[in-house]
């Protein structure tokens, strides 16, 4: 392993660093730069809040590190640049702003001005764009060129707009628009940049800067590798800066930039917020909000205890009601209700308060759209300017032919503009989209209804956030909001220089526990984690580079997620060492008897899952799963214990749970003694046992059955309300009374005499566990008092097969599992003929090379076998719309027969392909990958499109929203031109007219209308 790079010392920071963390009065050091003077909010604060912003004043601080190669020593002139570990800045500055840099903007100059590379990681609207723009004034002032990346194009237009305001000579690249490629300043997708370093592009020999904008979506499990591979490539020379949200591992990320390019990497940091936020609570079908979070980011707990009460209050006015023969029913968020609308009674509370701008935050678009169409009492805009919204619309649309000027999506939104509302997320139609985005920034929409994505970007922020729920569904199960994400929409609120302080607003429509609430608003924010992962493409690619100085096996061993688990072996190393000694400690005499004893338990515990996997049969044990049976839970090697069933649902459980990749559609609700903390698992977070010596806590969790290792005899009554945390704790005491009870465990239901099943395999079972239960029964160390003696056996067993298991993680190096899939994924393309036996590219390889936006494999495998051949050129978009990711359609899918018939042979060949990959050792799902890969969902529309049809007429064909179509269509264009350009790498010129016949027969009308942006 290389040597890693050393860290600036934090003792060496404390003493030099300009701005340092000493406690609670954190302030600039004197003697380096002169104290901040007070900006706009400090002066114009009123008397009452004095004290609060002078406080504040003094703690915006921020925190600085350096990662440092080993061996490296810094050529700068350090009166006019500073230490490495201190950075200053005594020059001419390259670009000056009309107000007074925070301490982390004066830092981050600083660290540019030394020409090294820099991650600033910060809250959203605290004011990383400032050093960006400072990175893009000094490649201007040095006669050089600069690389601005984004990750979606639609921020890629909006940085295109501000940036051509402030700089002039800029430019944008981004798949769908190429403006101004020979820019001094260029912006860009990341897969635009990661295809010039692919393809060695001249502009790079001219590039002195490269910022890598919201570099946390390196965590995408898509889309991270694009990130990850465009930063190994980037030659040495290129400095690099990085922009991010906060995130808890920063220093590790600057050191493996350090790693891999020999140069210092920077770390500025700050979770300083310059306008502070109040955090408060309500209650769905309530009516108060509760502070729970003050502008000092104390936590209220007595506020939160009046919180719970109301819930408490709610469910014993809902009982009387039932008492009365009344249904209760629950109080509906956004449309009718009993108390009317919640979501529409704080929207109305804000605006008289005069709160607005408010921003409300939804997890589903649909919910977003229903949200602003029940504000129809509201009118947040003056006369004046409704005529200046209605004046910016119609100049808009201008951009729109007249019959697409007509659509319900477009004449729906005016009267809604107007009065100050709108609606904000990726389904809307782009010009509309963009539109809401202007009126937001100039101040003419009051209450905007978004979904997640518009914390992303540029600085739009309000005085209120408002959040709908605390849960989202992320493609797997409901779960909490994560501390990251709530932090990154919750910095939407506050106007730096305008308000005083931001309001956030959680709306929750359950009793939740303190901790969750705390973790949510003041957790860490979460580590950016690697997501690499090989991908044809990239395998080919490498392949194919003349100059070959980057090969496969050079990305594995720089990636971040190599990196990440190298670090980690030392730790794994003390472990080993420290259970080696325990193992020598442990002194188990009379080994030969007690293994015997162990290995009965053993054998039981085999032949109770095999009779378990048959008894769980819901035909079997459905019966018996009555609420109050005592079942014991099992996921792989973690064993819950006893737990009580509550209830038992037939459909896949959304919250969080414990669920098994595969399994029955039956969820069993059981109640479980469960650790406070939920397991680290940034992507998908998990309750977990308590660990030893934890006091757990009883919460109720979702069980698949294949979980229930064990059905007990036993059956406790359980309160009819399990929210109030005593009534769990209630449960939790009469197990452990039980415990007591029964000492050798609790009596277990038997299959055949107890439960009546007869079938001869489960009789044999059961008879053969009997034998072995009576041989362990009568076994001598059973009753002897030998426990210490049983337990010093056990505990070395377990010792010696956790060193087994680390030996194996530090010996089975990440770096091990990427080269056997690469010699499988190399296996796949021989076969496929993309490369030879020497691993020289093919003429197949090379039309796969130049295609990143579907799957390479499979459709080149329909350039070659000739299932392009026999389809027009208005098929072709439609079977290739089937590549593009994007909305599943709940709609049934009925195809006509010039389509249904090239579907049957994509989705043959996608299975040919999945078979070939299983059969190369790679672990695939052949069904899944066809599922997953053949998208058809929008074939009609795009060859109705394509023939012709208007947009209103097409967009009544699925139930997809109209701007995922157009989304949907203008990333299947960008696919159909790299089609082309791989048929014409290898001489196909019939297929290369189709090609561009089919993007040519896309490209007109509202589809593909001018950005407003732009």
């Amino acid at each position: 392993m290389e040597e890693s790079p050393t860290l600036g010392k934090r003792k060496e920071l404390e003493e030099e660093s300009a701005v340092v963390e000493t406690g609670n009065n954190q302030e600039t050091n004197s003697n380096k730069r002169p104290k901040e003077s007070k900006n706009l909010e400090d002066v114009k604060a009123t008397p009452t809040q004095e004290t609060v912003s002078n406080r504040r004043s003094l703690t915006r601080t921020c925190v600085h590190e350096v990662a440092v190669p080993a061996g490296y020593t810094s050529t700068k002139d350090e009166s006019l640049h500073g230490t490495l570990s201190n950075p200053v800045f005594n020059g001419t500055m390259a670009k000056t702003y009309p107000f007074t840099l925070d301490p982390f903007q004066q830092v981050s100059v600083s660290c540019l001005e030394r020409n090294e590379s820099i991650l600033v990681s910060a809250h959203t609207s605290a004011g990383k764009t400032a050093v960006a723009e400072y990175a893009i004034a000094m490649a201007f002032r040095d006669k050089q060129r600069v690389i601005y990346t984004s990750p979606l194009k639609a921020l890629s237009n909006q940085k295109y707009r501000e940036l051509s305001q402030e700089f002039k000579d800029v430019g944008l690249m981004t798949g769908d628009v190429t403006l101004s490629p020979n820019a001094s300043c260029l912006v860009m997708t990341t897969e635009i940049l990661r295809g010039m370093l692919y393809r060695g592009s001249e502009v790079l020999k001219e590039v002195a800067w490269v910022i890598f904008d919201e570099i946390h979506y390196m965590r995408d499990r898509e889309r991270g590798v694009v990130w990850e591979e465009s930063i190994i490539f980037l030659p040495p020379a290129i400095k690099m800066v990085f922009l991010s949200a906060t995130m808890s591992n920063a220093t590790e990320f600057a050191e493996w930039i350090c790693n891999i390019h020999k140069q210092p990497c920077h770390v500025v940091y700050t979770d300083f917020r310059p306008t502070p936020l109040q955090h408060y609570v309500f209650p769905v079908g309530g009516n108060g909000l509760y502070l729970v979070v003050d502008e000092d980011e104390q936590f209220r707990e007595d506020n939160f205890m009046k919180l719970l009460d109301t819930f408490a209050k709610q469910k014993q006015i809902a009982g009387h009601r039932t008492l009365n023969g009344k249904s209760s029913g629950r109080i509906a968020k956004g449309g009718s209700g009993s108390g009317g609308s919640d979501i529409y009674k704080i929207v109305k509370m804000i605006m008289e308060r005069n709160f607005q701008p408010v921003i409300v935050f939804s997890f589903s678009r649909r919910e977003c759209e229903q949200h602003a169409m029940s504000m129809s009492k509201l009118d947040f805009n003056t006369d004046e300017e409704k005529d200046t919204v209605e004046h910016v619309f119609r100049n808009a649309i201008l951009c729109l032919n007249e019959e697409d000027r007509e659509l319900p999506a477009i004449e729906l939104m005016l009267p809604l503009l107007q009065r100050g509302i709108a609606v904000h997320h990726s389904g809307l139609l782009p010009v509309i989209k963009e539109l809401v985005e202007l009126l937001f920034q100039e101040g003419l929409v009051k209450a905007l209804f978004a979904t997640e994505t518009f914390a992303m970007g540029l600085n739009m922020p309000a005085k209120t956030v408002v959040f709908t729920a605390f849960k989202k569904w992320d493609g797997d199960s409901h779960r909490f909001i994560g501390s990251g994400e709530y932090i990154q929409m919750s910095g939407r609120a506050g106007r730096r220089g305008k308000d005083d302080r931001g309001i956030c607003i959680i709306m929750i429509d359950e009793q939740v526990e303190m901790g969750t609430i705390k973790d949510m608003i003041l957790g860490k924010p979460a580590p950016l984690v690697s997501t690499f992962r090989l991908s044809y493409y990239s395998i080919l690619n490498l392949m194919s580079r003349a100059e070959g100085q980057f090969t496969a096996e050079h990305v594995i061993r720089h990636s971040f997620h190599q990196f990440q688990h190298e670090k980690a072996l030392p730790d794994i190393g003390k472990r080993v060492s420290k259970l080696e000694e325990e193992a020598a400690t442990l002194d188990a005499s009379g080994e030969a008897e007690v293994a015997e004893y162990h290995k009965l338990k053993l054998d039981i515990a085999q032949l109770e899952k095999k009779m378990m996997s048959e008894i769980t049969r819901p035909e079997r044990v459905l019966y018996f799963l009555l609420p109050g049976r005592l079942v014991k839970v099992r996921e792989g090697g973690t064993d819950w214990g006893w737990g009580v069933v509550v209830n038992v649902v037939k459909k896949p459980s959304a919250g969080l749970g414990i669920l098994p990749s595969r399994g029955g559609a039956y969820i069993v609700d059981t109640l479980l003694q469960c650790s406070p903390c939920l397991s680290e698992n940034s992507s998908r977070p998990k309750p977990c046992p308590p660990r030893p010596g934890e006091k757990g806590e009883m919460h109720v969790v979702p069980v698949q059955l294949p979980l229930i290792s064990a059905l007990s005899k036993l059956r406790i009554s359980i309160p009819s309300d399990l929210r109030p945390v005593e009534a769990r704790e209630s449960i939790l005491l009469a197990l452990e009374e039980l415990g007591t009870r029964f000492p050798q465990g609790f009596p277990k239901l038997n299959p055949v005499k107890d439960m009546s099943i007869e079938d001869p395999e489960i009789v044999e079972l059961v008879k053969q566990i009997e034998e072995l239960e009576r041989k362990l029964y009568a076994h001598p160390l059973h009753k002897s008092h030998e426990v210490d003696q049983i337990k010093c056996f056990q505990r070395k067993a377990e010792v010696n097969h956790e060193i087994q298991i680390l030996k194996t993680k530090m010996r089975d190096s990440q770096l091990q599992k990427f080269r056997d899939e690469l010699k499988n994924r190399s296996r796949v393309l021989k076969k496929l003929g993309h490369i030879d036996a020497d691993g020289v590219v093919q003429l197949k390889g090379r039309a796969a090379c130049l295609i990143d936006t579907g799957d390479e494999l499979l459709v080149t495998e329909l350039m070659f076998n000739g299932t392009f051949n026999d389809l027009d050129h208005h098929q072709i978009a439609s079977l290739a719309s089937c590549f593009i990711p994007g909305d599943k359609s709940n709609e049934q899918i009925q195809l006509r027969t010039e389509l249904a018939r090239p579907l049957q042979q994509l989705q043959d060949s996608a299975r040919r392909i999945a078979e070939i990959q299983h059969e190369c050792k790679l672990e695939i799902n052949v069904e899944e990958y066809v599922e997953s890969t053949v998208r058809p969902y929008l074939m009609d529309v795009i060859y109705c499109w394509s023939k012709g049809a208007s947009f209103s007429e097409v967009i009544q064909m699925t139930d997809v929203f109209e701007g995922s179509i157009i989304r949907s269509a203008r990333r299947l264009d960008e696919f159909l031109n790299q089609l082309r350009a791989a048929a014409n790498a290898v001489g196909e010129v019939t297929l290369e007219s189709k090609f561009s016949a089919a993007s040519d027969s896309l490209r007109r009308g509202i589809m593909f209308a001018n950005s407003l942006y732009l």
